[in-house]
């Protein structure tokens, strides 16, 4: 009888799993995550041409640009609640599985997993600056990143765990600079009712914006590795620093702009998901 119980329940939560509800909640998820990297990738860009009006490129800066605006702790809301429903999401897949043939496989439930981890923790910021908290605000990302690398460093091994932090963030990067030039995001979209036209500009906002990502995610990887190397909190970098030091390369300021477009992309292409996203 117990058991039967349990099963029944378990029964009830994957059909809730993969009910409409979740569905909305990951597509207005997808909305939400748009909506932050666009605003990332045009801070970024004021930034490259010295006119960034005093804010950050980062996800805080973000936020404050929408506060700004009419209605902004409204939007503020809706964003938070936003990526809550990815969080929920991607909740659902570490419990149940992700949709197609191999989503069921331990590997891709443990990412999922990770990434109900890190969305929790990008939606307490957004909701915690919607109430009022502005430590979650601009510059909060690089100041973020210092406190924790020198407290990790204090620690007995401290060096070794935040280089082999850094070496995870480093292969994510990676990972998503490969997933973009490959396309291999296609096979999670459904696209078969769209035109070529619409197929190709969600291909170049794919490859071109996951390929930013996945460099700005190196890039401050390899940053906490050298902290960890030289034992200087200082060397790892928030977003926003991580961004700004793209202006130090010969390229200057227009690598910087190359990659805020990127970001700005990948906003685009988060909308492209909200819509055709295999959920």
């Amino acid at each position: 009888m117990t058991s039967a119980t349990v099963e029944h329940g378990r029964g009830q939560a994957r059909r809730a799993a993969n009910g409409k509800a979740v569905e909305t909640a990951a597509r207005a998820g997808f909305v939400a995550r748009g909506v932050i990297y666009l605003l990332v990738g045009v801070l970024a860009l004021r930034v490259a041409f010295s006119d960034d009006g005093g804010q950050q490129a980062d996800r805080g800066g973000a936020l404050k640009e929408v506060a700004e605006q009419p209605f902004g702790v409204a939007l503020l809301w809706l964003l938070g609640i936003g990526v809550v429903g990815m969080a929920l999401w991607r909740l659902s897949e570490a419990l149940f599985g992700q949709a197609g043939p191999d989503g069921h496989k331990p590997v891709k439930r443990i990412v999922a997993a990770g990434r109900c981890v890190f969305y929790a923790f990008v939606a307490y910021s957004v909701l915690s600056y919607a109430a009022g908290d502005k430590g979650s605000g601009s510059g909060a990302s690089d100041k973020r990143t210092d406190d924790v690398t020198a407290k990790a460093l204090d620690w007995s091994g401290g060096q070794w765990i935040v280089g082999l932090a850094g070496a995870v963030v480093v292969g994510v990067g990676l990972w998503m600079l490969f997933r973009a030039v490959t396309l291999k995001f296609r096979k999670h979209l459904d696209m078969s009712g769209s035109g070529e036209k619409t197929r190709r500009a969600v291909d170049v906002v794919g490859v071109f914006g996951g390929a930013a990502r996945g460099v700005v995610f190196g890039t401050a990887g390899g940053f906490a590795i050298a902290a960890a190397v030289q034992h200087e909190p200082g060397q790892a970098k928030g977003m926003d620093d991580t961004l700004r030091s793209f202006t130090d390369t010969p390229a200057g300021p227009w690598l910087l702009a190359l990659i805020a477009l990127g970001l700005a992309a990948f906003g685009l292409f988060s909308w492209a998901n909200a819509r055709w996203r295999k959920v």
